[in-house]
């Protein structure tokens, strides 16, 4: 056994056995120590923000692009609105030991259908930093274990922000593994974890395509994929176009290094001659490269032309396709073809298209005269979300503390035995 697969063991092992402790901690308790960690979040910014001064001077050297390093770049207000996520997880009501469901049968025996923690999560992911906290609150507010593993690319951010949660951690007499930073970069430390199935119950990864496909392919653990976002927006005839252009500017302009950006704009004919003039030229004030079929280029002539792959493509860029569809059937064929069930908009006025479309289209959000930016845990309410879920097993849309728990059953009796 090699040295690191033998440290990765060992760091599971030291997980699994976290889990059993966390599992068992008072919902005061959980809540006091997030606060904690809120605060602490808030008073060490600048620590955080001078880590992640050296991740940036890495995607500098990397040649990383402005979208990515967008997504990774920290500064003191997205430090606070870490903090107060993390916050906002603490007053949450406990996911834990909620009674779903009771019953008594005819032997008199009474069964109760009750939340419990999944174990020890390990989470994969790229770029964002503030994922490491999100995770982190999520995770231990549910009663998890979380085993962290950011890209390289953020790892001196996302090492100052898991030390911020193992030193409130300490200062309670709790495990620190309870919230385990991989220390190093190094993929093959990855590759064995995704091995250690009797020590980790569930990999969650967040990444690009690539990072997906290959954690699904080699875990031997449960895999709950936070898949691409190709997400659009389909203009109906019958749309307020008043709404049409602010929710489509929205959707892509308000920040699109982010997974719930629209990255395909389907515009129904009826309504192209009146929308993609101007909207073309909000793009263009944008800095947006514009990438249309034959009959968008007729009413944008200085977009490019799409080609095949790009309806496939999430761009997380100032890059943004195009296309005339017949009607909302078409645009419904559309994304279930090309999309990747993550979320998808209809502007319309006409309640029927609108029903049709809610029912028809396959993606985790379905967004009714609303940007598709709104998909996002914090804005569902959630506090903050492990990711966004694109597979229909167990957890499934912006992933809370719900999705972080299973259940048991809870059986009791006055001596009863089977016959």
């Amino acid at each position: 056994m090699t040295l690191l697969r033998t440290q990765m063991k060992q760091l599971a092992e030291a997980a699994h056995q976290s889990s059993f402790s966390l599992a068992q901690l008072d919902a005061k308790v959980k809540s006091k120590i997030l606060r904690e960690a809120a605060g602490s979040l808030k008073k060490n910014w600048k620590k955080i923000v001078n880590a992640n001064m050296k991740d940036l001077r890495y995607a500098d050297q990397a040649g990383l692009g402005s979208a990515m390093k967008d997504r990774l770049r920290l500064d003191k207000e997205r430090v606070v609105k870490m903090a107060d996520a993390a916050a906002e997880v603490a007053q949450l009501p406990d996911p834990i030991g909620r009674i779903l469901a009771k019953w008594k049968r005819p032997n008199g025996i009474e069964i109760s259908k009750v939340t419990v923690p999944l174990g020890v999560i390990l989470i994969i992911y790229e770029s964002r930093p503030n994922v490491t906290s999100e995770c982190a609150s999520l995770c231990f507010k549910s009663g998890n274990t979380v085993i962290l593993r950011g890209g390289k690319e953020a790892f001196h951010s996302n090492r100052a922000i898991a030390a911020i949660y193992r030193q409130i951690l300490k200062k309670h007499h709790l495990p620190q593994e309870a919230v385990t930073f991989i220390q190093t970069t190094d993929r093959s430390a990855i590759d064995n974890l995704l091995q250690m199935d009797r020590d980790i119950n569930l990999v969650i990864p967040r990444g690009g395509e690539a990072l997906i496909r290959r954690v699904a392919e080699l875990s031997r653990i449960p895999v709950i994929k936070h898949y691409k976002g190709v997400c659009h927006v389909y203009i109906d005839r019958e749309a307020d176009l008043k709404k049409a252009f602010k929710i489509a500017l929205n959707a892509k302009c308000q920040r699109v290094s982010v997974c719930n950006a629209m990255e395909t704009l389907l515009v129904h004919q009826k309504a192209a001659p009146r929308f993609l003039p101007l909207f073309g030229e909000m793009l263009r004030a944008h800095h947006c490269e514009i990438r249309g079929d034959r009959l968008t280029r007729r009413f944008i002539p200085y977009a490019k032309q799409a080609k095949e792959a790009d309806w496939y493509t999430e761009y997380l860029d100032d890059i943004l396709s195009i296309r005339v569809v017949k009607d909302a059937a078409e645009a419904i064929r559309h994304i279930n073809h090309y999309g990747s069930s993550h979320t998808d908009a209809i502007v319309t006025e006409n309640k029927k298209t609108a029903k049709q479309f809610a029912d028809q289209v396959d993606s985790s959000s379905v967004m009714i005269n609303v940007s598709t930016r709104f998909s996002d845990g914090n804005e569902y309410g959630f506090g903050a979300e492990i990711g966004i879920s694109t597979d229909k097993i167990h957890a499934r849309g912006p992933m809370g503390l719900d999705g972080l728990t299973s259940y048991k059953y809870l059986v009791k009796g006055n001596g009863q035995i089977r016959q």
